[in-house]
């Protein structure tokens, strides 16, 4: 028995040891987002959340869970069905010095405080010639759900990088979740932080860095997430999941090399990293949920066309985007109205085979 309970203690701390060399640990975007509220709940008292259900109900998708309980009703506040009012609390709160986090149920419903978000929170600290800060997060879903129709299913990161003033992030993996929603809330000016209801439960490693409460990623920073010789793709949120799949399969399957660029940010928009991959592969495919005028992946085109990168483009540039179409209730059409693996493959290979 002596010898058995030395054995046990030995191949218990030959596995911490192994674990402390091989840090191995995975979480979800809602555990990422919840982590970073909480942490920056604990680490300043001026940052508190509001929206609908967010306390009470632990928020509409589970995000906010226990906050109410650690950080009680003074910092996780429940408001009525009126967008309009409590964004133009949280913008009040913040030009007060405090740094509120607003939770949209989806960003379609932000339509009801643009004017509080883009006329108050975005301009004044132009208007005051920077005297005037408005330290405040706006998050909640964007992009497409699941059959809940045209009116909660709108991407609105070509809307909201539109406009001068506000910085627009949206994060892919927990990593990305966890620094950019610490870094948005530490930030001096409004962040509109986008998150994917269909990325919420998908878990990702994490490392050990990523955990330590003062980790932040730096908003205007683009990720390779797989590098490549052949053709770039660049994506943000859900789509970098279709992009990655898609690199997979044309390596598989085509004997393709595809660059994968996770956006991370779109205002400001990582110009540099976009450019020097186009010059190493030749070719560009971007993938969007939005439509197609006036979105993301025309915004990139047009930097193609006005930098040195249009020097080096071996094809014309591919727009992977969401149908032209409001989103269709019917799940069997919804799914057709939004980009997949499959068509981002096959813009890829129209790059590979058109010639300029």
């Amino acid at each position: 028995m002596l010898l058995a309970s030395v054995l046990r203690s030995r191949k218990n701390a030959s596995m911490i040891y192994r674990a402390a060399r091989n840090f191995s640990q995975t979480m979800t975007c809602r555990e990422a987002i919840y982590s970073a509220m909480d942490e920056e709940m604990q680490r300043d008292s001026k940052v508190f959340l509001m929206g609908e259900e967010v306390a009470r109900y632990y928020g509409a998708y589970k995000v906010s869970k226990d906050l109410f309980q650690k950080h009680t009703e003074d910092r996780v506040v429940d408001t009525p069905i009126t967008e309009a009012g409590f964004t133009g609390l949280g913008v009040g709160a913040a030009l007060y010095g405090l740094r509120p986090v607003i939770e949209f149920m989806t960003f379609n419903f932000s339509m009801q405080a643009i004017d509080h978000i883009i006329n108050s929170a975005a301009k004044i600290k132009y208007m005051s010639a920077g005297d005037v800060h408005c330290p405040i997060v706006f998050r909640g879903l964007n992009g497409s759900s699941a059959g809940v129709a045209a009116q909660h299913s709108q991407c609105f990161a070509a809307w909201y990088s539109h406009c001068p003033g506000l910085k627009v992030v949206a994060p892919y993996t927990a990593e990305d979740a966890r620094g950019l929603l610490k870094a948005s809330i530490r930030d001096d000016n409004p962040v509109v932080f986008l998150e994917h209801e269909l990325m919420y439960g998908k878990d990702f490693d994490i490392s050990e860095e990523a955990l330590d409460k003062d980790f932040t990623i730096e908003i205007g920073k683009a990720k390779i997430e797989r590098e490549g010789t052949d053709v770039t793709i660049v994506g943000f949120s859900r789509s970098v999941d279709h992009s990655l799949n898609a690199a997979k399969i044309l390596h598989e399957e085509h004997g393709i090399s595809a660059e994968v660029i996770n956006l991370r940010s779109i205002r400001p928009l990582d110009r540099k990293t976009i450019i020097e991959s186009v010059k190493k592969t030749n070719r560009l495919v971007t993938v969007e949920d939005g439509w197609p005028q006036s979105g993301v992946g025309a915004e990139i085109c047009a930097l193609m066309m006005e930098t040195s990168a249009f020097d080096h483009l071996d094809a014309p540039v591919e727009r992977i985007t969401g149908a032209d179409v409001p989103t269709p209730y019917a799940i069997s059409i919804e799914e057709l109205a939004f980009p997949s693996a499959d068509i981002v493959v096959k813009g890829a290979l129209r790059t590979l085979e058109r010639k300029i």
